[in-house]
């Protein structure tokens, strides 16, 4: 009575409903991947692009890095003195008159690079200036009367020295006939002109006292290799550290500064940055002739003109405040409260030779407006034109535009024993100010950078909607199949049962004749 009703079930149970359950499985791991993909793929996405900057010899991103494809440019503007000889003898206000722009393009290139067992590489910058008549306002030659840089900065160290000593140097300058300004062309005043003092120096101080140039220019020596070493992190160990500098010149840390924070040398050159940034990192810049880091916090979002999403990165207000803005900067001032810089200016005096070079943005923006009226002919700053910007590709951490703008001042203290200068008042006088930087990356560089930022968020989209409708589909589908399959079991058990009930009978009825008497 078992036998067929068994039968039944079993072939239902191992062929018709077996391959339904494997389908609600499938269904199930498609529904599941969707999951994974909507919580994991952007990590999958990052590991890849982790892989892909990293500073990895004979890749195409390490050739970018070593020899960038862009031509940068630098825009001098100088502070053309129209009234020196009116304000050394009458005391009359400073007159400037900015000139410029004086454009140079950049080829820029690592040179002796060495690959370390500790995950970084170890370079020399080459970099080569060529000057851009057809972008500049005149030639080379145009020539500008500026404040005499070395004399005013030797004459103002001297303020705190003994008295014969200051009037000695009187004489040497009289000797000399150096003048608290000179009349120099551009080329010479950015790439080096002969100066009776440094001359002089040459001959008469020791030799381990020496300074390491002959000649004086705002550039001098900047046009060739550097001898500076540098040391970067790769990035291939840890991607949290690529492009981050490991030693300059042997150095993990600056030896001006009077906390370690303040000495850190953990920045980059600013043309890469550890990748996948968001608003709220912190950027940190190191360039020797800033003497520090600079860092850089989030402003807003851009897009450049190849339509690929940047994150636009300035310097805070407050990093050249002075302490009683922000207290955090008392470790810029290495001789107390006395040394600390007026609002607006960074001293790095200790990073040129003791000379009292003052560091500020562009007509001294972010600065004290008593800065900018010292003088006559600057006019009020204007964020678009003397800002400090970075753009950079967020999920790569490679910069895409650049306006690194920085004025370079002289702090002159006035020395009544030196006659040449003792009209010369305590000031901080405005040299020039430079605009370097790129404006767009090449196509090649950009489109990989525009695949990287829009196309895997697509792919990941069509997969989360590719495989959760599959699955729903397959899940749906086998649902239904099982309970219709269900109520069809239950109709063939009825009607096997009754089958079974009517042969019973029929059995029953045919025994019942058997067993009874016959008639004769």
């Amino acid at each position: 009575m078992n036998g067929p009703k068994h039968k039944l079930c079993t072939k239902l149970s191992s062929t018709y409903l077996r391959k339904w359950w494997i389908t609600i499985a499938i269904a199930s791991i498609l529904i599941v991947g969707g999951v994974l993909v909507a919580c994991e793929f952007s990590v999958l996405i990052n590991a890849i692009v982790d892989r892909m900057v990293a500073l990895r010899p004979g890749a195409k991103t390490f050739g970018w890095w070593a020899k960038p494809p862009v031509e940068p440019h630098i825009s001098l503007y100088i502070y053309n003195v129209t009234n020196a000889d009116d304000f050394l003898s009458n005391g009359s206000k400073a007159i400037v008159d900015e000139v410029g722009p004086y454009v140079y393009s950049e080829s820029w290139e690592k040179v002796n690079i060495v690959e370390n067992d500790n995950g970084t590489l170890s370079y020399n910058l080459r970099k080569i200036y060529s000057f851009r008549e057809d972008l500049s306002v005149g030639p080379e030659d145009d020539v500008v009367i500026v404040p005499n840089i070395p004399m005013l900065s030797a004459t103002s160290q001297s303020k705190h020295a003994a008295r014969f000593l200051r009037l000695a140097m009187a004489s040497i300058m009289d000797i000399l006939k150096i003048k608290p300004f000179v009349q120099v062309s551009v080329g010479q005043l950015l790439w080096g002109y002969e100066d009776p003092l440094l001359k002089l120096a040459k001959d008469v101080v020791p030799k381990e006292q020496k300074l390491p140039y002959e000649e004086f220019g705002l550039l001098y020596g900047k046009n060739g290799t550097s001898s500076d070493r540098v040391t970067v992190n790769t990035g291939v160990d840890d991607i949290e550290k690529y492009g981050i500098i490991d030693q300059y010149n042997g150095r993990t840390h600056l030896p001006h500064w009077t906390t370690d924070e303040c000495n850190h040398l953990n920045g980059t050159d600013g043309s890469i940055f550890p990748p996948h940034i968001d608003h709220d990192r912190v950027l940190h810049v190191y360039d020797k002739d800033l003497c520090r880091l600079m860092p850089l916090v989030f402003e807003k979002e851009v897009m450049t003109s190849n339509e690929v999403p940047g994150y636009r990165f300035t310097p805070p207000e407050w990093v050249f405040a002075d302490v009683e803005s922000h207290p955090d900067n008392m470790c810029f001032c290495p001789a107390g409260q006395p040394s600390c810089s007026p609002n607006g200016l960074f001293n790095v005096s200790l990073c040129q030779y003791d000379s009292p070079i003052m560091l500020s943005f562009p007509h001294f923006y972010l600065g004290d407006e008593s800065l900018r009226t010292q003088v006559e002919g600057i006019s009020p700053p204007e964020k678009e034109k003397h800002q400090f910007f970075l753009d950079v590709q967020p999920k790569m951490g490679t910069t895409l535009r650049v306006r690194a703008r920085i004025q370079i001042n002289l702090a002159v203290s006035q020395v009544f024993d030196i006659k040449q200068v003792a009209n010369f008042p305590d000031i901080i006088f405005p040299i020039l100010w430079f605009e370097e930087g790129i404006d767009s990356l090449p196509n090649e560089v950009t489109d990989l950078m525009r695949f990287a930022e829009q196309v895997p968020p697509k792919i990941r989209v069509a997969l989360i909607v590719g495989l959760f409708a599959l699955g729903v589909a397959l899940l749906l589908l086998s649902t239904f199949c099982l309970i219709r399959n269900s109520h069809r079991q239950s109709t063939l058990h009825l009607e096997g049962s009754n089958y079974l009930a009517t042969a019973q009978v029929d059995m029953n009825k045919k025994q019942n004749k058997d067993t009874q008497p016959a008639r004769y």
